[in-house]
């Protein structure tokens, strides 16, 4: 990334402006730090906005720091829910992590980046610690997070606990003293709160990053709850097809946001489309780039193969998986066993949109028992089956 677009290129803003701009500009390099709770075992393209700004800062010759939320992550960050977060175990976090660190280092490269877990200080902090932080705040500035006025608006509870997640996370900038916090726009308010403390505890001035949310295969805001992610580990086809899925409109931001094209080039292909350049052949470009950063560019080649023959000849995949099923199982269990669809709550739903065909018949009933041949879930998941 050109050292000029590390306070534009996907950021949606720099708070203070000034700030950033002025602490960049000193020549000096600075300490600054993205925070994450491994929550899931699975990165996708979204999660990696931060990770590649991270990533280009340490390039730039910037003391970069990964904050793993190990105490954090037990607790549960309310940011974007409506609902109180499930906490977790500590052994649950590591066992998130090590999967998580496999993912990433596919985007990060960990000998240039220093990993600290918030457990190192969080644990020792004392009640009367406690009492201090909470004193830096008010419960209006607390009640002002859309997330908490939306629930409490509906009679869904709020839990005190949830109010003290800035405040831990805040404390994360004090024990570090960094010059600026990065993160997606879902966590500035807990990034400010970072902000607050480090000045109450007299310690240098940072800034704050935001990072541009980028939207899912529907449109929405990427996320597991909406099955609309395009996890670094899809299989190569699967990423491109669900790439080529992508809305139009999303095009440019994925390439600014998910890749490393000039943004010249990226603006170039904006005034093309605005002109009525077919969007598929820029899409088709973004799908390569992308499936080539995290499965090579043999796997981009054959994936764009795969679609061509799937999308536009209408023709079923060479490689498609073969899945050996019992002779009269219901069709639902053996989509599911075969991880074809998430759970059977998936598969009925496909069944009643008639998304779901077998031999090139759609399937009508949820009672449908499987039949040796070609089964095709959605517009992208194929399988051959054999009976025993």
């Amino acid at each position: 990334m050109d050292p000029k677009e590390l306070l534009t290129r996907g950021v949606a803003r720099v708070i203070p402006q000034k700030l950033g701009e002025e602490k960049l500009a000193s020549g000096k390099p600075l300490r600054l730090y993205w925070g994450i709770d491994p929550t899931g075992s699975r990165i996708h393209v979204g999660h990696t906005v931060p990770m590649r700004k991270l990533q280009a800062f340490a390039d730039a010759g910037h003391h970069v720091i990964l904050v793993i939320g190990s105490f954090t992550a037990m607790i549960g960050d309310p940011s974007d829910r409506d609902s109180i977060r499930q906490p977790l175990t500590r052994e649950q976090v590591e066992a998130n992590f090590r999967t998580y660190k496999e993912q990433a280092s596919k985007v990060l490269d960990f000998s240039t980046i220093e990993v600290r877990y918030n457990h190192e200080w969080l644990e020792k902090l004392t009640y009367r610690d406690i009492v201090e932080h909470a004193s830096k705040f008010t419960v209006q500035q607390m009640e002002e997070r859309a997330m908490f006025a939306e629930r409490m608006a509906k009679d869904k509870p709020v839990s005190v606990h949830e109010f003290l997640y800035p405040l831990m996370v805040g404390y994360d900038s004090v024990v570090l003293d960094v010059d600026c916090e990065l993160g997606g726009t879902d966590q500035e308010f807990n990034m400010l709160a970072g902000r607050t403390m480090q000045k109450a505890f007299g310690k240098r001035e940072k800034f704050v990053l935001t990072m541009r949310l980028i939207e899912g295969t529907d449109g929405r805001k990427m996320s597991k709850t909406y099955d609309n992610c395009v996890y670094l580990d899809d299989a190569p086809a699967d990423m491109y097809g669900k790439l080529m899925s992508l809305k139009d409109e999303l095009i440019a931001t994925y390439f600014e946001c998910c890749t490393s094209v000039p943004m010249d080039e990226i603006k170039d292909m904006e005034k093309h489309m605005k002109k009525g350049a077919n969007p598929k052949e820029f899409k088709m470009r973004l799908s390569t780039e992308i499936v080539t950063m995290y499965h090579g560019a043999d796997a981009a080649k054959h994936a764009a193969s795969a679609f061509a023959s799937v999308f536009t000849k209408g023709e079923a995949p060479e490689d498609m998986p073969e899945i050996r099923a019992k002779k009269g199982s219901a069709l639902i269990d053996v989509l599911v066993d075969a991880r074809l669809v998430a759970s059977k709550s998936e598969a009925r739903r496909l069944i009643e949109q008639k998304g779901i065909t077998l031999n090139n018949k759609v399937v009508q009933s949820t009672d449908a028992i499987v039949e040796e041949g070609v089964v095709k879930v959605g517009k992208r998941r194929f399988a051959r089956f054999v009976l025993r």
